[in-house]
């Protein structure tokens, strides 16, 4: 089985969770039995999370010999520059070494799909932010974030939009498709 959720903000990308107060779980949006994430997104990002009971499919996705190409929408805190997007599309220097090259591109406005978040983006008047589509094809921990704020654009808002074939399509905040039975 194949399943797609469009993972709200604030939701843990696993299905128990012993924190005192408990945060939203997977299991607030997803009934199915036996299915678990292939990969994680984080607590406070938003998007596409593929669940899945087929545990080869699971090393297919998230391994980064596969090379998987996972597709982000970024809002960003400033207004990136030639330099920062090459630097993306280069490969940025993390402290746990370089990461691959990416594709990157400023997009002209906020995407007319985009729903609200709950509570919203902090907004400054005195500080710009912008928009970015950014594909990578590893998946190390908080890797967008870190590679943006690497540049000097810190991560406002980020939500994953496609791993692989399959993209959100229009799938609102805590619903589910069935991919393949």
């Amino acid at each position: 089985m194949l399943l797609a959720l469009n993972k709200p903000f604030h939701v843990l990308c696993q299905f128990t969770d012993r924190s005192v107060p408990p945060r939203r779980t997977l299991a607030r949006f997803v009934g199915l039995p036996d299915v678990y994430p292939a990969g994680r997104l984080d607590y406070d990002s938003e998007g596409l999370l593929l669940l899945t009971d087929d545990g080869m499919l699971v090393q297919r996705l998230t391994d980064p010999r596969h090379a998987t190409p996972k597709t982000y929408v970024v809002q960003v805190e400033g207004a990136p520059g030639d330099a920062q997007l090459t630097a993306l599309r280069d490969g940025v220097a993390l402290n746990d070494g370089p990461t691959r090259p990416a594709s990157a591109r400023r997009l002209p406005a906020a995407p007319d799909w985009l729903w609200p978040r709950d509570p919203p983006v902090r907004f400054r008047k005195s500080v710009p932010d912008a928009w970015l589509e950014l594909t990578i094809r590893e998946g190390r921990n908080r890797q967008v974030r870190r590679m943006t704020a690497a540049v000097g654009l810190p991560t406002l808002r980020l939500i994953r939009v496609r791993v692989g074939d399959v993209a959100l399509d229009g799938l609102a905040p805590g619903q589910t498709r069935i991919l393949q039975p």
